[in-house]
């Protein structure tokens, strides 16, 4: 993606007028329930190079070189002067990112250790009927990751080292419940599980308390992972802005 729009890092790829981390950077620095913003990257100062200065110069913001792998990254600095408790995580193609979708996930959360934001595809494709995701299937509903995740307290860090673990399977829900015993795998392939029950389950296994947030806007499970992404996010942005 990166070598396609002519930039050095995927993150500074531009959408109409702006790179995919400003704007990120600036959804989140405009909510009043976030304190800090850590930005995780290989190369940390061609990333704030690529946020205009009023940005690049807050105090608010640092810039931390990351590790081999993200889950491993956010496992090294959770709980930790750095990123203390609670932390929220997204990632830098989150374009469309706003203040609103921020709220819903934070006015869901139930205090949760680990909570995860997903779209449900019915709602996608009410928005979107074209829109192409990887769906989570469940009894009761599909789903599609939107790149929030809330970590609320050290239970959280157990799911983040295993999800370090899987992290390559993480389009591939099965696998990842594989890992819980055959029992939840088999209700997660039959689907007579629901997705909020199954995440409970794993959850216990792991001595935490797990589920998912429900947003109710489509434009929160749309990131840009492939070019038929771009598309469709620069299309929602130019009407978003005129």
């Amino acid at each position: 993606m990166a070598a396609y729009c002519h930039v050095t890092h995927k993150a500074l790829i531009p959408i109409n007028g702006q790179t995919m981390l400003e704007r990120v950077t600036r959804a989140l620095i405009g909510s009043a329930d976030i304190g800090r913003i850590v930005v995780l990257a290989q190369s940390p100062e061609e990333l704030k190079a690529g946020l205009s200065p009023d940005l690049a110069m807050q105090e608010r913001i640092s810039f931390i070189a990351s590790d081999n792998g993200i889950a491993t990254s956010i496992h090294n600095i959770i709980g930790t002067d750095i990123a203390p408790w609670p932390v929220l995580v997204t990632t830098a193609d989150n374009a469309l990112l706003t203040g609103e979708i921020l709220d819903h996930f934070f006015r869901a959360h139930d205090g949760q250790d680990v909570a995860v934001a997903v779209v449900e595809r019915k709602t996608m494709l009410a928005a979107y009927p074209d829109a192409r995701r990887t769906w989570l299937k469940f009894h009761g509903g599909a789903y599609s990751g939107a790149n929030l995740f809330a970590l609320h307290n050290d239970a959280a860090k157990a799911a983040v080292a295993f999800w370090s673990a899987v992290e390559k399977d993480r389009k591939k829900g099965w696998k990842i419940f594989a890992h819980f015993g055959p029992r939840l795998l088999f209700r997660a392939l039959s689907r007579t599980i629901g997705f909020s029950e199954a995440m409970g389950t794993a959850g216990q296994r792991m001595g935490l308390r797990a589920g998912p947030i429900i947003l109710p806007i489509a434009e929160a499970a749309i990131d840009v992972d492939k070019l038929d992404d771009l598309a469709l996010v620069t299309g929602i942005l130019q009407r978003r802005e005129g």
